[in-house]
């Protein structure tokens, strides 16, 4: 008689798990996925046109996601197009001019079933090129300005498996391409009967690495990178010319010079590694003419698995080739003077060099840096701006440096990459006679500089107007509240033109024309407007406007300031009390406490409701904490991460009090949820705290064993500081969560360390304790999910998990009474 109990036993336990395939989360939550996407929009560098980007929809399917594709040498391939397998595509174009009054015209002319991508402006502005991805192939299209007619420009098939195939020449007539000729013949026929074992072997080097996914890990995966990495590099014109340039190799890019008569490609060889990405493989550097004759070859960089760890590390040898922008043809590079050794204590750790056309003389030193070299901006041939930076102290430096004359360079700006208020701003940009952005100076020696203008009060954009002679800025504009109002570009130095993105709490962004100098027209008093609305994009779900929205800002006890944005829903009034609470985070180390404490954000922001993020469940009831700051400090000598726990507690248990201050937070009923670095924090949290209900991480990793040369910014490896690695991993703490947990990650996660073994392990572990825990695994998904069915079902299971353990979560004694989740574990 026991048999049956024991046949229906065993049903039960099955169905608890079991579940009919993908699921629709309530209509609030669905129609954040189904919403249709904000066009994107391109401006042309006169400011006269702009190029308005629609999608049918902001989600792949999960159809889509499960064709075919080789996931090898850190690449996602998709075998069939020889392209990315994984792409969200533009759908449709239009022009509109930028003016008042303007309207849509529509590019005709597009392939139907247009997927489109890689969109390039032409040097002159008159035409826009992009890419079309069939089910076979890719194709390069051009699109004229002034008749708004798409065409394909040629039948030949794109090789974008090592990124955009494609480049304009100077001329705006033609292009250089990475192509896929017919004598690369036919895929490798791979047997699944393996020719014998997989060998790696370390003769005592030192090759310490990070936690790649999608390596290299057989011959057959060789065979495979090696013919659809395989291009050539071809000169393409708009008059359906084609001549091929150097020979079939693998190609990982192919730059021509800024006037044309050059192009440099860098080309991958053997031997390949099962350690490291393709960007590590070896790789030379030729230099070709317009003829397709070989010039000079730069170097040939060997195989780098054995690059020093650490952030401040670097290549040995020459790295970083690129074509100056504001000379014809000068080729420039870096080289690292202390082996790439952040360890080492030398003067000088990296050089720049140049070497002009036609290649035959001597490199010069232009720069000298005594940092990591951090990228230069070229203006003319007086004027660049060069970068320094030094991760493990956050220095970041930039110098004014006269190219012909490079021997005493300009502190302009040394500070810290923390301190957000001091954060100067980025150039403004022109194009110049060959179509190359460059810095836009001015007659008077000054350049533009644009910035997101943090500040106590929140992000403030604005434009300075700076002097390099000087050395002072002299503010244009500001953004004022209740407005957010982010600078586009400058359509009219002299006139005091330029091109805003404005929002509000309640409206959504659009695009204006800003006149800085607004004077009356002739013969009328009446002055010309301050503000002129060019786009009229409507509101993407205004079924949820009336969400409130504030920044808070308080402090955590050891007196670090923290801020979060709380979303409440539409109609909440304190008077209807306190509401269920979901936490929503993401930590970051700091250095600096002061630089940690620095609000983020701005609280006059469009009410954009990600089904990303924790910001989806307002619409569901729930007051949220979104992005609550979570700085872990380590100051002088001490590392943040020695008290990452202490400081992760603290810092939510800061949060939840100023939310149950206010009046708006029931402390009894709090969730709290992250992605990737924040599904750790979340599994720490009820490792080691008693403030949540419920915890919901995503795609995160729980065993720091797994990833031993560091993570995040911790440089340390595990041999270096194992009891860091052990506290922080939630997997050597998992007997501690007595709090149900849901885990999802993608199936097909690729990210440096988020292995989805992290979370099988880690739920494996949890269950063996006896935890209430569910795994979720997404099929096809990478590290952040794409498929409208996939991000349907997490919206599902989410919103299922909270529901069932906080919202209607049996009430209990508030915390501030009874010690409990106080911040440390009973």
């Amino acid at each position: 008689m026991r048999k049956p109990l024991l046949f229906i036993w065993c049903l039960c336990a099955y169905a608890s798990f079991a579940q009919d395939g993908y699921q629709t989360p309530p209509k609030p939550l669905a129609d954040l996925v189904t919403a249709p996407p904000t066009p994107t929009v391109s401006v042309d560098s006169k400011g006269q046109w702009m190029l308005i980007s629609e999608r049918n929809t902001a989600t792949t399917t999960i159809a889509e996601l499960s064709q075919p594709e080789y996931r090898i040498a850190g690449l996602r391939i998709n075998p069939a197009t020889n392209g990315p397998s994984r792409a969200v595509y533009v759908n449709n174009l239009k022009l509109r001019q930028v003016s008042a009054n303007a309207t849509d015209v529509q590019v005709t002319g597009l392939p139907a079933n247009a997927q489109i991508s890689s969109i390039q402006w032409s040097p002159d502005d008159s035409k826009i090129a992009f890419t079309h991805t069939t089910d076979t192939k890719i194709q390069l299209y051009v699109v004229d300005v002034a008749t708004a007619v798409a065409t394909k420009v040629s039948d030949v098939a794109l090789n974008a498996v090592l990124g955009v195939p494609y480049q304009w020449l100077s001329d705006s007539k033609s292009f250089i391409v990475r192509g896929i000729p017919a004598e690369r013949g036919a895929a490798p026929e791979i047997s699944r009967v393996p020719s014998g074992p997989t060998v790696q072997e370390n003769l005592g080097t030192k090759a310490q690495a990070a936690t790649y996914q999608d390596l290299l890990k057989s011959p057959a995966d060789e065979k495979q990178f090696e013919y659809y990495a395989t291009a050539q590099t071809m000169k393409l014109g708009l008059d359906g010319s084609v001549q091929k340039i150097g020979s079939l190799g693998l190609i990982a890019t192919a730059a021509p010079s800024p006037d044309g008569r050059y192009v440099m490609i860098e080309s991958i060889h053997r031997p390949f590694s099962y350690l490291v990405t393709v960007n590590r493989f070896p790789s030379k550097i030729d230099i070709f003419d317009a003829a397709g004759a070989l010039v000079k070859t730069l170097t040939d960089i060997p195989l780098q698995e054995n690059v020093p760890w650490g952030q401040d590390a670097a290549p040995s040898g020459q790295r970083n080739h690129n074509w100056r922008n504001d000379a014809p043809a000068t080729v420039y590079w870096v080289e690292a003077k202390d082996g790439g050794d952040p360890k080492r204590k030398i003067a000088i750790r990296d050089v720049v060099y140049t070497l002009d056309a036609p290649f035959s003389g001597e490199a010069k030193e232009i720069y000298a840096a005594a940092y990591r070299f951090g990228g230069v901006t070229w203006g003319n041939d007086q004027t660049a701006l060069f970068s320094e930076r030094w991760n493990a102290t956050r220095k970041i430096i930039t110098k004014l440096v006269n190219p012909s004359n490079p021997a005493n360079p300009v502190v302009l700006f040394d500070r810290s990459s923390e301190d957000r208020y001091n954060n100067p701003g980025t150039p403004e940009l022109k194009k110049n006679a060959y179509g190359e952005y460059v810095l836009d100076i001015t007659a008077a020696n000054e350049i533009y500089l644009t910035g997101q203008g943090a500040s106590p009060e929140g992000d403030r954009p604005f434009v300075d107007v700076y002097s390099l002679t000087t050395k002072q800025a002299k503010r244009l504009f500001r953004s004022e509240a209740p407005f957010f109002e982010r600078p586009i570009s400058i359509l009219n130095a002299e006139k005091g033109l330029i091109l805003t993105s404005r929002e509000s709490q309640e409206e959504q962004p659009n695009y204006f024309i800003r006149n800085l100098k607004p004077a009356p027209k002739k013969g009328k008093k009446a002055a010309e407007p301050a503000l002129t609305q060019v786009t009229f994009f409507p509101h993407p779900y205004p079924q949820f406007k009336g969400i409130q929205k504030q920044q808070l800002r308080y402090k955590r006890p050891d007196g670090v300031d923290l801020t979060a944005m709380l979303l409440l829903p539409p109609g909440y009034k304190k008077e209807d009390g306190p509401l269920p609470t979901f936490l929503w985070a993401y930590p970051a180390e700091f250095k600096n406490a002061a630089a940690a404490g620095q609000v983020n954000g701005s609280p006059y922001q469009f009410n954009r409701i990600s089904y990303w993020t924790g910001a989806a469940f307002v619409t569901m009831g729930y007051a949220v904490l979104e992005n609550a700051s979570i700085p872990i400090v380590g100051e002088g000598d001490n590392e943040p991460n020695d008290t990452y726990v202490e400081q992760l507690v603290a810092s939510a248990k800061a949060a939840i009090d100023e939310g149950v201050r206010l009046g708006v937070v029931d402390a009894s009923r709090v969730g709290v949820g992250g992605h990737s670095y924040g599904a750790f924090m979340t599994a720490n949290l009820l490792s080691h705290s008693n403030l949540f209900r419920a915890g919901i991480a995503r795609s995160g990793a729980y065993n720091r064993t797994l990833t031993p040369f560091g993570f995040q910014n911790e440089q340390r490896t595990y041999w270096q500081a194992p009891d860091v690695y052990n506290k922080m991993s939630p997997f050597m703490n998992v007997d501690k969560v007595k709090t149900p947990l849901l885990l999802t990650h993608g199936e097909a996660d690729n990210n440096t360390g988020t292995f989805p073994i992290q979370s099988e392990r880690y739920y494996n572990a949890l269950k063996g304790m006896g935890a209430t825990a569910k795994l979720v695994f997404l099929p096809y998904e990478s590290h952040g999910y794409t498929a409208k069915e996939s991000l349907l079902h997490m919206l599902y299971e989410m919103n299922g998990w909270l529901d069932k353990y906080v919202k209607n979560a049996p009430a209990t004694t508030p915390a501030t009474k009874t010690g409990q989740m106080s911040g440390e574990k009973r």
